[in-house]
């Protein structure tokens, strides 16, 4: 973990030299992503399984410079999996609202490739997190909420002078565990780790 962190610090902090360097530009585009993907719930008490990911995020890009920016908006991750606990096995689904902060890099590689690398964190909390056992359910078992870390890679083409288009890359990891239900008889802490997702891109000009 002190690697990634490390890593992560290096990564920062040379975007934020990239930015330095840049000529002063201002002004606005939308980062619109769509991902699939998988990652690891993380239990301290309980196994450890493997969560499906479809996540959508929507946001709003300031341009500081031609190449440098700061992001951030909204974003949901409908997650699910199947495993077991004390109870039984169970089929487990869970919705989160995440508003990350990032900076953003945009190259173009050539007169219709851009690349739009990202680094930042996010918060987010659940807004809906349910087990399903073969003769009961529960809901509600975690909520408030945590924080983490993600990196995102873009590739698009530029339809117009306005639009670009492409595929997309991310990676994120819960740094925060979620707080769990006090009615509950156990104090089993969760967060999701490595997850990795593919997806499409979409930037508008403003």
């Amino acid at each position: 973990m002190n690697k990634i962190k490390f890593l992560l610090l290096f990564i920062f902090l040379w975007m934020v030299n990239v930015a330095h360097a840049q000529i002063k530009h201002y002004d606005f585009n939308i980062l619109a992503y769509g991902n699939i993907g998988f990652g690891v719930l993380e239990n301290d008490k309980d196994v450890n399984y493997n969560m499906n990911s479809n996540s959508s995020d929507l946001q709003l890009n300031y341009r500081i410079t031609h190449r440098f920016g700061l992001a951030t908006g909204v974003g949901v991750n409908q997650l699910s999996g199947n495993s077991f606990d004390t109870i039984g096995y169970f089929h487990h689904e869970r919705i989160l609202l995440k508003i990350p902060l990032l900076a953003v890099l945009e190259y173009n590689i050539s007169d219709n490739f851009r690349v739009a690398p990202s680094f930042g964190f996010y918060a987010q909390t659940i807004l809906k997190d349910q087990y399903e056992y073969l003769n009961n359910s529960q809901k509600n078992n975690y909520n408030g909420w945590n924080y983490g870390a993600q990196l995102g890679f873009g590739l698009a083409y530029r339809v117009s002078n306005r639009f670009s288009v492409g595929f997309n890359y991310g990676l994120q990891f819960d740094l925060s565990k979620f707080k769990i239900n006090p009615d509950l008889e156990t104090d089993n802490k969760q967060k999701l780790g490595k997850l990795n997702a593919l997806g499409i891109i979409l930037i508008i000009e403003l």
